[in-house]
């Protein structure tokens, strides 16, 4: 992760262009499997497991606390993994650390029988005042290349210190991101031992910490070629579980809270994209197929906001491309990376973000900042989402109406899986409430307060495993059906609603949104936001059109409070509503 002052570290959050050329893969077989010219019995494994109750089983039990301790208790031996340091040492620098996690993936394509295949992705660009670099990859086919679809399991592997080229002091980076590289590793030895119905790539990618780099590559190639990219899990300080002094907001409470039972999932675009519907899945598939039998139940809570203020990550070259792409990142996070700050303290990007201590003096780490159960337990929500999201079924397409008052919705599904579910959401980034549908193609919801709802449809096979949902159709709803139907006149009507924030309460960020059905003269718009004193703390000017309007407002981080937002049309409030800052 980069400092916000770091400015080429912002060049792609704000869509600027980069000069990477010459993308080439080492193997032209994993090339061709990526772009889905093979054929799959070729790769076809002894005994397909591929039940998604095999593949809960194994990815639930087969993730190994141990293992993950062990990869980055080898890592950490490479001292500085910085994009620009040493290629050509076998023991210290960023080639021998990716050399290695190549030798790791080779031994899991030995495990799986040759059918998980390694490689690398290089690209040329001018990095640290290195011209060439190298993504470590590895491939697993999958069943189906009549739908190809891929599935991409990421984590950046290099690492920094304050300096964002200094190749010469010890950055182990243990947290940022040892932690991530050692879950897409682990991923890659569990999951080749079991057969998907998408490709699935596992990538520890370079460049991140100077921009990205690594990640764009990578989506510019996929966009390129026209890689079917179904979904992209990254993963970014997803180990460690104490708060430092400082946290990128939003983030942990205080220095040495401990949180080892929640991880956050960021993601893009507005509550309706196709990020935000993919990080419910993951909660989704975590809560069907998993939480019940966790020995340590975890919390996913979805975030509002791309990324931490000021900060990005490996998912954003996705995003922009418009491939469905989350962040996964622990709960507490061990400073905000401004290391040049003399009052800094804590251990992101400086020589102390190391895997642990010895206490005792005997030479042996005792006491860890990264927590390796912690660390599996993330692992293993990748892995089930990813794997259900490799072998579930088609999405379908569908539409909603205002049947009195009702929304019933109609699923069009050229698969005929007779088995669907209907995902609501009201306020919140989360489903309020799913709806199955069995035996036929229509499902009703009756609303329970006017305003926006939100809803979507998966498929669902005959193992009972979702697809992944498709887009979000917004429907307003004015009239509410209870024991009675309560119909809104054409007189009683606004020509402007405001509707209530989502989520509310919120993280750091909600979204404000406004329905026009009748345009109403004016200069100027804005949406305003006062305490309740009636103090002015911002007026975001906005525009205003026909149909749904909505704006991303990012209140900050520790104000806590309940707060007014005001639709004013030159000045005159057209309509006002509360909304409460929780943490």
């Amino acid at each position: 992760m980069k400092k916000a002052i770091l400015s080429i570290s912002l060049l792609l959050v704000f869509g600027l262009s980069f000069g990477q050329t010459n993308f080439f893969l080492t193997s032209n077989e994993a090339e061709q499997i990526i772009k889905g010219n093979f054929n799959p019995d070729d790769y076809q494994a002894a005994t397909v497991l591929n039940h998604p109750e095999d593949i809960v089983a194994g990815v639930t039990q087969n993730v190994d606390a141990e293992n993950l301790k062990q990869l980055l208790i080898e890592m950490s031996v490479f001292e500085n993994r910085n994009t620009g340091s040493d290629t050509t040492s076998a023991t210290n620098g960023i080639g021998a650390s990716r050399r290695w996690v190549h030798e790791k993936f080779e031994e899991y394509q030995v495990q799986s029988a040759g059918r998980l295949i390694p490689f690398y992705f290089q690209f040329d660009e001018e990095i640290c005042e290195v011209g060439q670099h190298r993504n470590v990859c590895a491939v697993l086919p999958g069943l189906d290349v009549s739908n190809h679809s891929v599935i991409l399991i990421e984590a950046h592997m290099d690492s920094r210190c304050a300096g964002a080229c200094d190749i010469d002091c010890p950055a182990h980076g243990m947290e940022d991101n040892g932690s991530g590289t050692a879950l897409v590793m682990e991923l890659a030895r569990v999951m080749s031992q079991y057969s998907f119905s998408s490709t699935i790539v596992f990538m520890a990618t370079i460049g991140e910490e100077q921009g990205l780099f690594g990640a764009n590559a990578f989506a510019a190639w996929v966009e390129a070629n026209n890689i079917p990219m179904k979904a992209v899990f990254n993963n970014d300080i997803v180990g460690g579980i104490i708060c430092g002094e400082t946290s990128s907001a939003p983030s942990c409470p205080g220095l040495n809270d401990v949180d080892s039972t929640q991880v956050r999932i960021f993601s893009g675009g507005s509550s309706n994209s196709p990020h935000k519907s993919l990080a419910r899945f993951i909660k989704l598939e975590y809560a069907e197929e998993v939480e019940e039998n966790a020995s340590v139940p975890m919390l996913i809570t979805l975030m509002s906001a791309l990324d931490r203020t000021g900060r990005g990550g490996d998912h954003i070259p996705f995003t922009q491309r418009g491939y469905a792409a989350v962040r996964f990142t622990s709960a507490n996070e061990h400073g905000n990376a401004n290391a040049a700050d003399p009052d800094y303290h804590d251990r992101q990007h400086t020589s102390d973000d190391i895997l642990g201590v010895d206490t005792d003096g005997d030479m042996v780490l005792d006491s860890f900042f990264v927590d390796f159960n912690y660390l599996a337990r993330n692992a293993v929500i990748n892995g089930v989402a990813s794997g259900m999201a490799a072998i579930g079924p088609e999405t379908p397409s569908f539409s909603a109406e205002n049947n009195a008052g009702e929304i019933t919705v109609t699923i069009d599904d050229p698969n005929d899986y007779g088995k669907y579910r209907i995902g609501i959401r009201h306020t919140g980034i989360d489903f309020d409430e799913l709806i199955d549908v069995e035996d036929g193609n229509v499902g009703v919801y009756y609303p329970y307060e006017p305003g926006p709802y939100f809803i979507s449809v998966c498929s669902v096979d005959s193992n009972g495993i979702e697809s992944l949902f498709g887009n979000e159709e917004l429907f307003i709803a004015s009239t509410i059906v209870g024991v009675e139907e309560v119909d809104i006149s054409e007189e009683e009507s606004k020509a402007i609603e405001l509707f209530q924030n989502r989520p509310n309460p919120f993280d750091e960020a909600t979204y404000i949104s406004f329905m026009v059905h009748e345009m109403i003269p004016h200069q100027k718009a804005a949406i305003v936001i006062r305490d309740l004193n009636g103090k002015e703390i911002r007026s975001i000017a906005t525009n205003v059109r026909m149909g749904l309007n909505e704006i991303l407002y990012d209140h900050g981080y520790n104000t806590i409070g309940t707060f007014v937002y005001s639709l004013e049309l030159d000045g005159k409030v057209i309509d006002s509503r509360q909304m409460i800052f929780a943490n």
